[in-house]
């Protein structure tokens, strides 16, 4: 009759891994993983701030040298 209380057992117990599972895959799955080395990855970027002028004549230039339409292109 050992057999079949180790088997209860294990049945038991697979069952609560099986009704936990959604909980422990959160913080242990592969999303929270990659969730944890963006998170790594971001904390390393440095934001620029004082390259705004240079940033601001650059978009300038490059509008300039858009082409435009004239309204005789038009007809």
């Amino acid at each position: 009759m050992g057999w079949l209380w180790i088997a209860l057992l294990a049945c038991a117990v697979l069952v609560l891994i099986g009704a936990e599972w959604p909980r422990l895959a959160g913080p242990l799955g592969a999303q929270s993983r990659k969730k944890r080395e963006r998170a790594k990855r971001k904390s390393q970027f440095k934001l620029l701030k004082n390259e705004t002028e240079e940033f601001a004549a650059s978009v300038e230039r490059d509008l300039s040298q858009l082409p435009t339409i004239e309204e005789r292109d038009r007809k």
